[in-house]
């Protein structure tokens, strides 16, 4: 699982935009996304990096992630 956070997603056309850009990269990706977060997470044999490219090339550059506790 790939998570994400995106602090320029913040209304619906974001999520939209999110999913579609995603899904270009793997068209099998799930997604759950927690608009009021900001978060995203990602289920894909694909490497974040092709996600990271994609969604920073369409306006939404993932902040760095916190360390995990």
């Amino acid at each position: 699982m790939i998570e994400f956070t995106l602090p320029d997603m913040s209304c619906g056309h974001c999520v939209r935009t999110v999913t579609q850009t995603v899904q270009q990269i793997d068209a099998t990706a799930t997604l759950d996304i927690d608009l009021p977060a900001r978060r995203v997470r990602i289920a894909s044999a694909q490497p974040a990096d092709a996600f990271i490219a994609a969604l920073t090339e369409e306006g939404y550059p993932p902040a760095a992630a916190a360390p995990a506790a």
